[in-house]
């Protein structure tokens, strides 16, 4: 079996959709639903069950998986960048890796982990996967230290050459409709441009960027499940690795790619951005998709302007998500 962490979610399930278009469906999926409309993201997929995630980590460490495990790709935790509760990140997104990491480890298990791009703080030491870097990283935001816990974990007890973490970048695309806030600038653009013909951007504070010419890594979701997959049947082929286009683009470029991609004008408005964000902003990301090339990966990433119009012409018009068939 392979088992998805997060599943549910919106990288989980796009995970799980990807394996269902290889043929795969001894599929696990670890998740927690909640009250929102996580759920939806399930229908379209073909898996063999669903387990909670408490029931899972306790069969983990009872040692009592009732079914052979062939990999743990492990997309479970808490990705609010603005979360204040220490501890619940700590618990979901250190601690339950861990004891994933120890268990794979142990029994030979395949195990590939969501790290993060939050991990590279203001990126004033750049993109680079460098695990020789790692303690070098200042992340912004709890989110991003949660995540560098593990990742410095991992190379301390030496095994960080036997798992594969995957520091995503500014990932968007279908199947992320339930994230609220943490939705990407695409989906939250797309509805304002639906419901108000216009859009609205956060001015810069940084004299070295124009207002909406602040950049990101913007990620297609399809290519970020690729990438990842692609270290599924390579044990040889371990450490932290980017996962992003590799070329920053401007929130302008972005959203005019969406007015296009609905057919209405170009209307921003530039807005203040809020005191409790202004410390913690990053205004360039891009990463440095070298090592992920050196290990073998030669797939093209989707361009900006492409996975847009996938995305709001598939799948935003339609109110629909990733399906199997």
């Amino acid at each position: 079996m392979i088992v998805v962490t997060g599943g549910a979610g919106f990288i989980g399930s796009a995970i799980v959709w990807k394996l269902n278009q290889l043929g795969k469906k001894n599929i696990i999926i670890v998740d927690e639903l909640g009250k929102d409309e996580k759920w939806k993201n399930l229908v379209g997929l073909r898996y063999e069950d669903f387990v909670n995630k408490l029931e899972f980590i306790e069969q983990i460490l009872d040692d009592v998986i009732p079914y052979n495990v062939e990999a743990i790709i492990h997309m479970g935790a808490n990705s609010s960048t603005t979360e204040k509760d220490a501890d619940h990140l700590l618990d979901n997104n250190y601690h339950y890796t861990k004891e994933l990491a120890k268990f794979c480890v142990e029994k030979n298990v395949r195990f590939i982990y969501a790290s993060s791009a939050a991990t590279y703080g203001d990126g004033s030491l750049g993109f680079d996967d460098d695990e020789s870097k790692l303690e070098t990283l200042r992340p912004l935001n709890m989110y991003g230290y949660s995540k560098q816990l593990f990742d410095l974990w991992a190379k301390r007890n030496s095994i960080s050459d036997q798992i594969v973490g995957i520091k995503y970048f500014n990932v968007y695309g279908p199947n992320e409709y339930h994230k609220g806030d943490m939705r990407s600038v695409v989906h939250k653009a797309f509805e304002q441009v639906r419901d108000t013909g216009k859009v609205r951007l956060f001015k810069s504070l940084n004299p070295k960027y124009k207002d909406g010419e602040q950049m990101r890594d913007f990620v297609y979701v399809k290519d970020a499940v690729d990438m990842t997959l692609y270290f599924l049947d390579k044990p040889d082929k371990n450490g932290i690795f980017n996962v992003g286009a590799g070329k920053a683009r401007t929130w302008n470029d972005l959203v005019t790619t969406l007015f296009k991609a609905v057919g209405k004008p170009v209307n921003i408005e530039y807005i203040d951005l809020p005191q409790h964000l202004a410390e913690k902003y990053q205004y360039f990301t891009e990463a440095n998709l070298t090592k992920i090339k050196s290990a073998g990966y030669n797939q093209p990433t989707t361009l900006l302007e492409d996975g847009i119009n996938d995305y709001v012409k598939n799948y935003l018009l339609k109110g629909i998500y990733l399906d199997h068939r």
